[in-house]
This record gives C-alpha cells, sequence and structure tokens, in this order.
C-alpha cells in the first residue's frame, strides 16, 4: 500500500516587498541578494494573519465536507506558535470544521516541525489505511530590521492532506535522520525575532545534509541518477545550489540536470521567501507546478533541516502530474499581492499584539483572505471568517 500526500495548499499574505528596494535602502548591491540569496520578493505578514490563520487558508480551498470526516490527525509544525500551551492545531481544527474526534497537537523543531508531522502522519496511515491526516507548516520569519538576517525573512504555509493511495507523491519508508545540540539559530522565550549565526548555520546545514544523504545511499543502494529531482529546505534559494556543489562537481552533467529541476523548484520560494517548517514543501509544491519534465514514477528526495539541529532525508515517488491544477492558483495569488515601500514594510513591522492580556482590536480591512485574526478579547486570541472573501 502506498501512503503520501494526496492534497496540498499553499497562503501567503497579500503584501511583499521587493528586495531590490531592500537593498538600496540598505546601502547593498541587489546583486548581493537577487545573486547571492538568490531572493526576489519577501512576503510581509499582515498583522492580522498568524500560524492559525495562514494554515487555514492554506487548508480551506482543497478540504471536502468528507475530508474534514475522515481526519483522524492535525499535525502542526511550526515555530511561530500563538501559545506557549495550547497547541495551533486545536485553533486550526475548530475553523475548519474538522471532526472532533481526532488528536490534535503541534510540533517544534525550527524549520523541521512540518517534516517530523510528514513522517508520523505516513507511519499512521500506514496502519489505519482508512483515514487521512492533515499536516501543516506554518510560519513567520523575523530577523529584525537593518540585522544581517532581514534578507531571509517571509512567511506563509502549506498544508497537506496525508492518505493512503495518494494523488500526487508516494512517501518511501526508509529514512535518514542526524541531531545534534548546535546552537546555530534560536529563537528565545522574551524575543519575537530569532537569533542566528548565518555563517556556521550554513555550515551545518551543508554538514547534516552529506551525512544523511550519504547514508540514505548506503541504506537504500539508491545512486545519485536515480533521482529525477533533489529538494531542500530553502531558507533562501542559494542554500540549494550550495547543497547541490557539495555532493557534486559543477561541470558534472548530473549537477547540470538536477540544476535545471531545482530552478523549477525555487521559483515560489525565490517570490516569498522563507516559511520556516513551510520551505521544503512549498519547493515540492513549485516543483511540481514548474516542471514540465516530471514523469510519473519519477522518485524525488527531499532534505529536510530545522536548526538546533535536525536533519532528515527522505524520498517520495510521483503519481500524477498536473502543473497547472498548482501553478495557476499560486501565480493568481502573487500576483495580487501589494507592493510595499520600505517604509511601509517597517510600519508593519511593528505592529503587533500588545505584550499583556489587554484587549486589542486589529483593523481587518485590508485582509483579503478567507481567515483573519481581528485581535484579543478577556485574553482570548480572536479569530474571524470573512465568509465573503476569497482566496
Amino acid at each position: 500500500m502506498e501512503v503520501g500526500i494526496d492534497k496540498i495548499g499553499f497562503y501567503t499574505s497579500n503584501y511583499y516587498l521587493d528586495v531590490v528596494d531592500l537593498a538600496k535602502a540598505r546601502n547593498v548591491d541587489p546583486n548581493k541578494y537577487l545573486i547571492g540569496i538568490g531572493q526576489k520578493k519577501q512576503a510581509v505578514i499582515n498583522p492580522t494573519q498568524d500560524a492559525v490563520t495562514m494554515a487555514a487558508n492554506a487548508s480551506i480551498n482543497f478540504l471536502t465536507e468528507q475530508d474534514k470526516q475522515d481526519i483522524k490527525m492535525i499535525i502542526f509544525g511550526t515555530e511561530t506558535g500563538v501559545d506557549n500551551s495550547k497547541s495551533a492545531a486545536v485553533y486550526l481544527q475548530n475553523l475548519l470544521g474538522i471532526n472532533k474526534s481526532s488528536k490534535a497537537f503541534e510540533i517544534k523543531q525550527a524549520c523541521y516541525g512540518a517534516t517530523a508531522g510528514l513522517q508520523i502522519a505516513c507511519d499512521y496511515v500506514r496502519l489505519h489505511p482508512d483515514d487521512k491526516v492533515l499536516v501543516v507548516g506554518s510560519d513567520i520569519a523575523r530577523y529584525g530590521i537593518k540585522t544581517p538576517g532581514e534578507i531571509t525573512q517571509g512567511g506563509g504555509a502549506v498544508s497537506m492532506l496525508v492518505t493512503a493511495n495518494p494523488e500526487i507523491i508516494a512517501i518511501n519508508e526508509t529514512s535518514t535522520f542526524y541531531s545534534e545540540d548546535i546552537m546555530d539559530f534560536w529563537r528565545p522565550i522574551y524575543s519575537r525575532n530569532a537569533l542566528v549565526d548565518g555563517h556556521y548555520s550554513n555550515e551545518i546545514y551543508l554538514q547534516f545534509f552529506q551525512k544523511t544523504y550519504h547514508e540514505y545511499l548506503q541504506q537504500t543502494g539508491k545512486k545519485i541518477d536515480d533521482f529525477a529531482a533533489l529538494l531542500f529546505h530553502l531558507p533562501f534559494t542559494k542554500m540549494g545550489i550550495k547543497g547541490l556543489k557539495s555532493i557534486l562537481d559543477e561541470d558534472s552533467d548530473e549537477y547540470k540536470r538536477l540544476l535545471e529541476h531545482f530552478e523549477n523548484a525555487r521559483n515560489f520560494n525565490a517570490n516569498v521567501g522563507n516559511l520556516y517548517t513551510g520551505s521544503l514543501y512549498l519547493s515540492f509544491l513549485s516543483l511540481i507546478a514548474n516542471d514540465h519534465g516530471l514523469k510519473t514514477g519519477d522518485l524525488i528526495g527531499f532534505f529536510s533541516y530545522g536548526s538546533g539541529a535536525q536533519g532528515e532525508f527522505f524520498s517520495g515517488n510521483i503519481k500524477n502530474i498536473d502543473n497547472d491544477k498548482y501553478r495557476l492558483p499560486i501565480e493568481n495569488m502573487l500576483s495580487k499581492r501589494k507592493k510595499l515601500s520600505v517604509a511601509e514594510y517597517e510600519k508593519i513591522y511593528e505592529i503587533t499584539l500588545p505584550n499583556d492580556n489587554s484587549d486589542f482590536e486589529f483593523d481587518i480591512s485590508d485582509d483579503k483572505a478567507r481567515f483573519v485574526l481581528t485581535g484579543r478579547k478577556n485574553g482570548h486570541l480572536v479569530y474571524e471568517e470573512q465568509s465573503d472573501r476569497m482566496l
């Protein structure tokens, strides 16, 4: 029996910042961002969106009423949780009207959380083939204004329905993983912004990729030419190229072949920025939306990395390809975004709920999403479904 991703959806906010504008404002050569980092645009998340609303907006267009009844587990990978105790998955369950006879919980391990969720979901469905699991990676990447990490900000959510006999990709059971206590990136409980040792984190990322990739080949007997494409967690898209270069000579035919597929796989990420837990799966979505060279049965390799640190390499076989089904909705979403000036971005960046228990109400008039955060009342977060709004 095959198990894997049957449906997938994506959401990001209706604001973006052009990285050329950011470069000029920071007195940086734009090519450092466009070429050196590999980014074009960066999502700026509305104050009226958080990890929960973005997850709901990513899920609503593909979940049927039958899916909502068949879901027996909701796994929410995030490092941008909305509560230190209550799971974002429970909020999501309520917003989407999912069957209450289900498990709902949150996973935190930096950018690795959604992969942990995907693997748990696949294991569960292998034992319960009539059930479905909703897995979400939803985050807002924040490093602070005028910090070295500012160019790798962004945000959004990827939502995946895991089932038996999946429509999109069957996930193979073998995976290889490696973890170690490393301080390359962390977000203290007192800070909205992450702290990162950028160069060190890049080095650890590549070390973990090489460890898990080579162990995977050893365990499975696979070779590089067995893979139609290799996908990477992309805090910035140049990181995937660094990954390919760490195992292949740039002049080799295999490098050139995989680079061609990777260019399709980084298209959406380059225009959205860092999603943390969702980044790897936005890259997968970009691949199946933009790569016309894929065919049924193709083997796709996935490298997931979460700072602190956890790495995992696994694979899946493509089941069906319908590029336009995935490309057109996302291109439509991205094309409707409003471009912000650097000054507007900086203003929005500072808007947040007060750091206390006071009541607060956001102005939601500029947020066109189906689900929004309207504020806080009596200590409770208040979410609203704008049923007249379409994504």
